[in-house]
């Protein structure tokens, strides 16, 4: 179950990723603009969405021990910038990643799907046998 999530998580992120690359579905400018009309997001916002996505499929490939380290780290990673975006609501993440309260609800919820499939789910590749 593990490396299907991975897996999962990596197609929604690189789909999200190239979505904010695509004009109508993301309003205002690349560097400015608005996914979905909701979202704050900007290029460096997609690229990381992009990234996040192929990191992702390449531990849902590999293993079931990458899949749960991916989401242990991206979990991690995620629950700090939804922290940072709590602090500094409607304001760019660090002054370079777009963010208003849209995307801090959502990398909160990105964070607790990602810390339960890294730290608490188990995996059939680990779950013992019945005789």
């Amino acid at each position: 179950m593990v490396r299907k999530m991975a897996n999962i998580f990596g197609v929604v992120l690189l789909v999200v990723g190239v979505l904010g690359f695509i004009p109508g579905i993301t309003t205002g400018s690349m560097n400015d603009g608005m996914l979905l009309g909701l979202f704050h997001v900007n290029i460096l916002h997609d690229v990381i969405h992009i990234l996040s996505g192929v990191l992702a499929l390449a531990a849902g490939m590999s293993s079931a021990k990458a899949s749960k380290m991916y989401f242990m780290v991206f979990g991690v990673i995620y629950a700090l910038v939804a922290i940072l975006g709590f602090i500094n609501v409607d304001k760019d993440i660090l002054g370079v990643v777009a963010s208003n309260v849209w995307d801090t609800w959502l990398h909160v919820v990105i964070a607790v799907l990602a810390l339960y499939f890294g730290f608490a789910a188990k995996d059939e590749e680990e779950m013992p046998v019945a005789a």
